[in-house]
């Protein structure tokens, strides 16, 4: 009987290392050492607990003889019952009997206690000198099975698992790295071509280049802030370009230019029939971007009921349908952009805090042009070179038009630019662009506004005319509730021009005020 039971054991052990080249495939090649426990020593319903990083919990990685929902109830505390046990002593235990083992939870519900006479064996795994996790196996035989023999030949098998497991650690790790190494080389390759990637070469844009390096990789939410024209979208498609999803879709939705009553069946679709004139189903944006990634921009726009479900995707991966009850999971990458503090709206009632806590994993801050003046004169090149192919033209600037462009302040940033290059190439009449060709087209601070700028006031006599275009954006905001964009359309302005002026007077807390009084 012991000769019969070692050569099965070491027919065991020859099977289990033919399956170390598929170490790299770690859940397979531990089912695979389960099945092979339970097919060669009758060793049943094995199980592999190993500690949930994320809840901290001993719950069933691998199983075998368990059903989806019986491996589903294996989750113990570190020190609960006998898997907790042997993982805080890091020493094996028997059970002969579990109908008369207290420490015996049973909690997968797969084991007839009332009935069936099983023995349980339990053994640590151990990596690096540290338990990581427990071996279980049940033993449907009589008295005549030798414990001591059990747990020696599955010590080794847990020792097996360890290394399994070591391997594939090692294997993820030199992955990441590789991972982190070809984002930066795409970055080199970008910057040296002077294409798609330009972002700028200033201490600032630096920083944001180390922090798309390390967040693009990741499955991490990225929430882009800065102010309009600043290449949040652009800074959102590098990280798409960057990441495994490089592949699937990467869908702009912007949250501010679309009206508040057909948002929602935009992001999340609708059925046929769901109100009128859905005469047909039409999948959203959200299963669009599936495996992908889709780019909300001014997210700070999105209405608070549209907030919930936008949260419910990011924490569950699965929404509805517009008309349906039919449940969907979506695996999307979220990006979110916004020229708004979040945070400031959270407080007064106008964002959800728990849906800006969940945007917020990742945040990353794009600076104006203003605050690295030295990515200017390369920004104008870049864009003057590209423009000028598109039109058939070969243009310069002067010294002294760069020196203008150098100088000017881009209130409306990279966008502001990219548009004025274009204007500057159709105007130009000769080779080389002046600086006389661009002065007027520059949003230069007249005498009124300096001194509002200054001291806050309109000085003495007739109003400006910043007060006045001031006064009027107030005054639709508050008849609109400090809806943007349906105020926005009372005044024959887009959205993103509504949003561009909220910003340029400070009326954030306005708008925020007016529609927590408009609920």
């Amino acid at each position: 009987m012991a000769s019969k039971t070692l050569n099965l054991q070491l027919h065991c052990l020859q099977a289990i290392s033919g399956i170390i080249d598929q170490a790299l495939d770690l859940e397979q090649s531990l089912q695979d050492i389960l099945r092979i426990l339970a097919e060669t020593l009758s060793m049943k319903r094995a199980t592999i607990t190993l500690v949930d990083r994320s809840t901290g919990k001993l719950v069933i990685s691998v199983s075998q003889g368990l059903s989806p929902e019986e491996k589903r109830r294996g989750v113990y505390g570190l020190s609960e019952g006998v898997t907790g046990l042997i993982f805080q002593t890091a020493e094996p235990y028997v059970v002969p009997d579990i109908r008369h083992e207290p420490l015996f939870l049973n909690k997968t519900q797969s084991r007839k206690i009332e009935r069936d006479r099983i023995s349980f064996v339990g053994v640590p795994i151990i990596l690096h000198g540290q338990p990581i996790g427990v071996l279980n196996v049940d033993r449907l035989f009589g008295d005549e099975v030798d414990y001591n023999e059990d747990v020696a030949f599955l010590t080794v098998v847990a020792t097996l698992i360890g290394q399994f497991m070591s391997l594939n650690e090692k294997y993820e790790a030199k992955v990441e790295v590789l991972k982190r190494e070809n984002v930066s080389l795409k970055f080199k390759l970008s910057q040296e071509s002077r294409g798609l990637y330009i972002v700028g070469r200033s201490l600032a844009m630096q920083d944001v280049q180390r922090q798309i390096e390390k967040v693009a990789p990741t499955r991490a939410t990225v929430l882009l802030l800065g102010e309009s024209g600043t290449g949040k979208t652009l800074i959102g498609r590098i990280i798409h370009d960057l990441s495994e999803r490089k592949d699937y879709p990467f869908i702009k939705v912007n949250c501010a230019s679309i009206p508040e009553n057909l948002l929602e069946s935009e992001l999340f679709g609708y059925e046929k029939g769901a109100f009128t004139g859905a005469d047909q189903t039409k999948p959203g944006r959200f299963e669009e971007a599936n495996k992908g990634t889709i780019f909300l921009d001014e997210i700070g726009e999105l209405p608070l009921g549209l907030q919930a479900k936008l949260l419910r995707v990011l924490q569950d991966k699965e929404f509805e349908r517009l008309g349906s009850n039919k449940t969907r999971q979506v695996d999307v990458r979220i990006l979110a952009a916004t020229n708004k503090d979040l945070a400031a709206l959270a407080e007064v009632g106008s964002f959800r805090p728990d849906l800006y806590y969940r945007l917020n994993v990742f945040p990353l801050q794009t600076p104006p042009l203003r605050e690295r003046k030295e990515d200017i004169q390369s920004l104008i090149i870049h864009f003057l070179n590209k423009v000028s192919k598109e039109y058939a033209r070969n243009l310069t600037f002067s010294t002294e038009a760069l020196a203008v462009l150098k100088e000017y302040d881009w209130p409306g940033n990279v966008r502001e630019m990219e548009n004025l290059v274009e204007r500057l190439v159709i105007l130009a009449e000769n080779e080389r662009i002046d600086a006389d060709l661009i002065r007027p087209y520059l949003t230069i601070p007249s005498r009124d506004d300096s001194y509002e700028a200054e001291y806050g006031g309109e000085g003495e006599g007739a109003p400006s005319l910043k007060s006045l275009e001031k006064s009027v954006i107030i005054d639709a905001l508050r008849r609109h509730g400090g809806i943007q964009h349906k105020a926005a359309r009372e005044l024959g302005i887009t959205p993103r021009q509504m949003g561009y002026r909220v910003k340029k007077f400070n009326l954030e807390s306005m708008v925020a005020v007016q529609r927590v009084k408009n609920r």
